[in-house]
């Protein structure tokens, strides 16, 4: 064999590896890619709007799949579009869903007339708050069917549904499910 036909059998070879490694590559990224869309999100939380329960700077999961084949109940931590800023995604808890009615009353919060039991807002008072513009909400409130209630745990800092008005259920991105980081924070989600 001469030199040169040795080179051309290892040329191909080289350009086989490159390919099949360009090819892991994409199939990485694309796999990444779905999970990310379809799976599982994470988030970097910006705001104190849910703290004790979520603090400021904690990074979560949100996971998508169980919404595929339910919708979200009261009492469960939801990420959606924020309704007034595009491309934003906000976290709050679920408190109500539609055809039920919300109230506040001497601070507490009332689902179809039962005062809620809520530990996770380590006593704060929960009164209405001035509405965005264009935002018409006077309690009792009944949820539109299709649509939720949400409010952060931190109920003195929380710009929520008391602000913007119930959200669509079809612009929930996920079920908040699980703390990664800090590592002294790491937990899951009820």
């Amino acid at each position: 064999m001469a030199y040169g036909e040795h080179a051309k059998e290892e040329n191909p070879g080289v350009f086989s590896i490159l390919l099949s490694f360009l090819f892991m590559v994409a199939v990485v990224f694309a796999a990444a890619w779905l999970l990310r869309t379809f799976v599982i999100a994470p988030y970097q939380i910006p705001s104190a709007s849910m703290e004790t329960t979520i603090m400021v700077s904690d990074k979560l999961f949100s996971e998508k799949v169980s919404y595929y084949f339910r919708s979200p109940t009261p009492g469960e931590i939801v990420t959606f579009d924020d309704p007034e800023v595009e491309d934003r995604t906000l976290i709050k808890r679920c408190i109500a869903v539609g055809g039920q009615t919300v109230d506040l009353r001497d601070g507490a919060v009332y689902v179809d007339d039962v005062r809620l039991d809520e530990p996770y807002t380590n006593g704060q008072s929960s009164h209405p708050l001035g509405t965005a513009p264009g935002v018409e909400i006077s309690y009792p409130y009944t949820i539109p069917s299709g649509y939720l209630w949400v409010m952060g745990d931190n109920r003195t800092n929380s710009a929520d549904s008391r602000y913007f008005g119930p959200v669509p259920e079809s612009s929930v991105t996920g079920h908040a499910c699980l703390i990664y980081w800090p590592i002294n924070r790491i937990g899951v989600f009820g």
